[in-house]
């Protein structure tokens, strides 16, 4: 072997070495980050805006990978966790779903049964009602004749368990504040009510001018007495 060759090798030898040397200090800086990031986990991000109040799907969401020692202790780490579950603040696209943006839906009790009716947006508490929630249904009807128009009380501390999307309907001219036509936003909400109190409720969307809510305060135990439940306007005359 002449000194050509055995440079050649000593050369190649120290290429090796010198790839050994850079492989065991990029497994050192993967190993010490790691060390310090710790094993990834399972969580979840919101894949588009979420309304308030609206009932969770699986398909909203979408499935990432992060460290375990980053994630919060409130994260959601199993999709089932929504099953039956309400956003109760608005969900925005690219955040992290978490166990304190969701509820339970509130469920029937015995002897009760939903019933759907749309609110008005700027006649009802706009932005306030949410699922659980107690409110005062109030109903204006037109008197006929020489009857006066009389605001009633239509059902007393109803509960709400679902507030729907903002919604486009189109105008019933039948009623005065829509005698021009054209189109207005409303907002289905869902009461559990007996029966009685669901027709009430039919009654007054199907014949009233007008039909309010009343957000009730939280723990409110008196009730409304029968001579404030019926207001004409002769009355404070």
């Amino acid at each position: 072997m002449n000194s050509r060759q055995r440079r050649g090798i000593l050369l190649m030898l120290l290429s090796v070495l010198g790839a050994l040397v850079a492989f065991v200090g990029v497994l050192a800086v993967v190993n010490d980050v790691e060390s310090k990031v710790g094993p990834e986990v399972r969580a979840y991000e919101v894949t588009k805006d979420i309304e308030p109040y609206q009932e969770l799907r699986a398909e909203q969401f979408t499935e990432i990978s992060m460290p375990e020692r980053w994630l919060p202790e409130t994260a959601v780490t199993d999709l089932a966790a929504i099953k039956g579950k309400i956003a109760v603040n608005p969900l925005k696209s690219g955040s992290l779903l978490q166990r304190d943006m969701i509820a339970d839906r509130p469920a029937l009790g015995a002897g009760q049964q939903e019933i759907a009716i749309m609110i008005d947006s700027t006649t009802g508490v706009a932005g306030k009602i949410t699922p659980g929630a107690r409110v005062n249904v109030y109903a204006t009807f037109r008197g006929e004749g020489d009857d006066p128009d009389v605001s009633q009380l239509i059902v007393e501390s109803a509960r709400v368990i679902d507030v729907g999307e903002l919604t486009s309907i189109e105008d019933d001219a039948d009623t005065d504040s829509r005698r021009a036509g054209g189109t207005s936003e409303a907002v289905p909400i869902t009461f559990a009510l007996d029966t009685r109190g669901a027709q009430r409720i039919a009654y007054a969307e199907s014949f009233a001018t007008h039909v309010r809510l009343a957000l009730v305060a939280p723990g409110e135990q008196s009730g409304i007495p029968q001579d404030e439940r019926t207001y004409t306007l002769g009355e404070d005359k």
